[in-house]
């Protein structure tokens, strides 16, 4: 190596050391201070672990030939079981962002939005007995419209340790949940009846509480990565039983109610 080439990387290894000094020095992280206003985005999965999407019942169908022509005369018992939100919809997708104010070095007022959403697949929910002279057992599927959601939330987070390094933090919040009006279609197969989107919730709003427990990165100045879980309740929706009533369903749809567990990454920066 020449004197030349020898001096450049004296010269480059003085500059790195100096870039990351200041680096390791910085205190601009984008953590609580009093009066400081911070932003973030976030992205994860909300996973249902209790709530249902509709409830059980057993009703009794004098004549089948409303539903389809074809049966006229034919009794039926139908048998409708329950469906968690985890059956129906499974985990669901959740992004938004949040503004956060520091109110001292290890706490923070913040105020979020959130949208929540699942796509629901077709499931059997129940079976229908026909009597003579069908005399079968027939399965009865349904398939629910897609689960939307737009939450508002506000709470207070607090941070634990020392600031600049990775902090363990917890959140409490509250607010409200619009959740979209929601849809079923009901099918026997075997008995060519079908009730297409037969209207089942009603856009509602919901009391929603909650908390979080989560670590904070700090990864360069005024900017942080974080990653937590919690626990969130919605509380019931509004039912819409203008097309199940007549089937002796109107009770299957009261509640909608959902506890959650979201899993959440979030980019956090100051200003």
């Amino acid at each position: 190596m020449t004197n030349k080439n020898r001096v450049k990387l004296f010269n480059r290894l003085i500059l790195s050391s100096a870039l990351l000094s200041g680096l390791l020095a910085t205190p601009a992280w984008a953590e609580p201070k009093p009066g400081k206003v911070s932003g973030a985005i976030f992205v994860g999965g909300d996973l249902p672990v209790s709530g249902k999407v509709h409830g059980g019942a057993t009703s009794n169908i004098p004549n089948l030939g409303a539903l389809n022509p074809a049966l006229a005369g034919v009794s039926a018992t139908l048998n409708i079981d329950p469906k968690s939100h985890k059956t129906v919809y499974g985990n669901a997708l959740s992004y938004g962002g949040e503004l956060s104010y520091g109110v001292s070095e290890n706490g923070e007022l913040l105020g979020a939005v959130r949208y929540t959403s699942a796509k629901g697949g077709q499931l059997t929910v129940g079976n229908a007995v026909a009597g003579a002279p069908v005399n079968a057992t027939l399965p009865v599927l349904g398939q629910f419209s897609k689960y939307k959601a737009w939450s508002g939330t506000v709470g207070y987070r607090h941070y634990l340790g020392t600031p600049g390094s990775v902090r363990p933090y917890g959140a409490v919040h509250l607010g409200a949940t619009r959740t979209g009006k929601i849809n079923a279609t009901f099918d026997i197969p075997a008995a060519a009846i079908n009730i297409p989107n037969a209207p089942f919730y009603k856009r509602s709003w919901s009391f929603t509480p909650g908390a979080d427990v989560g670590l904070s990165l700090p990864v360069g100045e005024s900017f942080s990565l974080q990653a937590e879980a919690g626990v969130r309740y919605t509380a019931g929706l509004r039912d819409d039983d203008s097309a199940i009533a007549g089937l002796g369903l109107a009770t299957i749809n009261d509640t909608g109610k959902r506890l959650s567990v979201p899993i959440t990454v979030r980019a956090k920066f100051s200003f």
